[in-house]
């Protein structure tokens, strides 16, 4: 698997280096400060055409790979870890699912919509189901021709702005029986029942509000459902599937953010003076900056590598193992790297009249959302285990109770 880039690949790139180096800086103070989403920013994503850079080309986008999009978002989060998270979200994740498995409504509506700048949001966790997302208690009922909804989710990202949902449910025929867990489309401001609650204060990434959702009686017609290859019963594992590109694009902020404060520290390290000589002549900071160096190419390769593996093995999206690997590994290397070059800058550093700080809370987020590097780690440990390995505390007695099943109905055949 090849790793340069071709011609076109570093023109985007190059492209992408000068937008966030203009506008997307000159906002990224007070994006942070005044925590409020960088409609500015969205602007000048989408008259770059940054906005649904994967959307074919029959549905108005250009037709990018993920690789493509990736060089717009590390770009983009070097400068400014928000507006690097709305690029992820405007080309992986949701609107990723709708394209490969939605009908060609469906594809339209979700097509049109982030072309013309919304970030979509995909509605998974709920205040009791973050990583044991299975365990979700939202639920889709069916009556008629339509799907009620109620329930809530928890840290939805982009919550009172983004206007596609691609909200995750159980799902109950009308004899109440259960069927899986389903994707449901809404747009919000023409679905009744969809309403944005609380906002959390977080450390970090404040131009982008993390919400509650709450859905009372919330109506979706059969039309709206994204319906996998598997269905409902087995839908969710395609649906998760789909998640691995915003996995992987997820990593790549976190990529962009230890990406900028390196940047931003060895370039201090050239002008700050001590001891009447450059900082960078001391061997102490030449090492940090060399390991920093080392991990960031690291983590770039493997980042490039899952963004390469969509397409094979019969799947349209990023590898599970790769994407995993990528994002654990990336997560924590942006925790290391913001850190260490924030003490490059020493007191400094830890003031908000330097970007350093901010990239550091920033980075913070990326061991914990799209996936924890601890339950990562458990899906990595599966795959090359090729073993399921559950989490309840009962869940090893169901998997011998299984296979006992299947063994006794072997016999009896």
């Amino acid at each position: 698997m090849s790793f340069d880039l071709t011609t076109k690949q570093l023109d985007l790139k190059a492209r992408a280096r000068d937008l966030a180096a203009g506008i997307i800086a000159n906002n990224a103070a007070e994006v942070d400060k005044s925590e409020q989403y960088p409609w500015d920013n969205v602007k000048a994503l989408k008259e770059a055409g940054f906005m649904g850079m994967t959307i074919p080309t029959e549905l108005g986008g250009p037709g990018l790979n993920f690789l493509d999009a990736n060089l717009v978002v590390e770009e983009m989060a070097s400068y400014c870890g928000p507006t690097g998270r709305i690029a992820v979200e405007a080309n992986m994740g949701a609107i990723s699912a709708v394209v490969h498995y939605g009908t060609e409504t469906q594809k339209r509506l979700a097509a049109d919509l982030v072309l013309d700048g919304d970030k979509p949001a995909i509605c998974i966790t709920e205040p009791e189901a973050g990583s044991a997302a299975s365990q979700m208690t939202t639920r889709a009922e069916k009556r008629g021709d339509k799907y009620i909804i109620n329930g809530k989710k928890h840290w939805i990202t982009g919550g009172g702005v983004s206007r596609l949902h691609l909200i995750f449910a159980r799902v109950f025929d009308e004899r109440g029986s259960e069927l899986g867990i389903g994707g449901f489309l809404a747009v919000r401001g023409e679905s009744e029942g969809l309403k944005v609650g609380k906002r959390e204060p977080t450390m970090g990434l404040r131009g982008i509000p993390e919400t509650e959702l709450i859905f009372e009686n919330l109506e979706i017609s059969e039309d709206m459902v994204l319906m996998p290859p598997s269905g409902f019963k087995r839908g969710f594992a395609d649906l998760m599937n789909a998640y691995n590109s915003q996995r992987v694009g997820a990593g790549t902020v976190a990529l962009g953010l230890a990406a900028g404060a390196y940047r931003n520290a060895l370039n201090f390290s050239k002008e700050r003076e001590q001891f009447g000589r450059p900082i960078a002549e001391f061997q102490g900071l030449q090492w940090m900056l060399a390991d920093m160096s080392v991990q960031l190419e690291a983590a770039r390769a493997l980042l490039h590598k899952a963004a390469l593996s969509a397409g094979h093995n019969g799947s349209p999206f990023p590898d599970p193992t790769l994407a995993a690997q990528g994002k654990i590994f990336t997560s924590e290397m942006a925790l290391k790297v913001t850190t260490d070059a924030l003490q490059v800058f020493g007191a400094r550093g830890y003031s908000r009249n330097y970007p350093m700080e901010r990239l550091a809370r920033d980075a913070r987020m990326f061991t914990i959302g799209g996936g924890t590097a601890q339950i990562l780690r458990t899906v990595v440990a599966s795959r090359i285990l090729e073993s399921k390995l559950p989490q309840t505390r009962d869940g090893y007695t169901k998997l011998a109770e299984i296979e006992a099943a299947r063994t006794d109905l072997q016999a009896a055949e």
